[in-house]
């Protein structure tokens, strides 16, 4: 099945993977909305959300690290599934230097969540 797309619906509040988790699929958002989170110090941080025409959970597909964050449905979600292979063969047929591009800026994105969701937990803890 890693080969094929297939749909499936989360429902409301769904958790659809969790941090640091191993990835085997990417997901495409057709309806509804989902948000990503990071958990520092206890503390849930939303790093952002998804919605139709989105997609989320291909970092982990591509670099081969764990999932730097976790996802769910926010309300009733469709979404289509991507596996690895798909993915990758997609990814084979763009140039070697979009590759290396790609790759570069997947560890920049989760060099960047890691710090905003640390930050983030600094400011409130500075609040209280």
């Amino acid at each position: 099945m890693d080969n094929t797309s297939r749909r499936v619906v989360f429902p409301a509040g769904a958790v659809v993977f969790t941090e640091a988790e191993t990835g085997s699929t990417a997901y495409v958002v057709e309806s509804g909305k989902v948000t990503i989170f990071k958990t520092v110090a206890g503390k849930r941080i939303e790093i952002g959300q998804v919605g139709p025409g989105g997609i989320f959970g291909e970092m982990a597909l591509i670099d081969d690290h764990p999932r730097m964050a976790s996802a769910m449905a926010v309300e009733e979600t469709a979404c289509v599934i991507i596996g690895k292979t798909r993915l990758f063969e997609q990814m084979e047929k763009a140039p070697k230097g979009v590759r290396v591009i790609v790759n570069a800026l997947l560890g920049n994105i989760r060099a960047m969540g890691t710090e905003l969701a640390e930050a983030t937990v600094i400011l409130a803890l500075d609040k209280e």
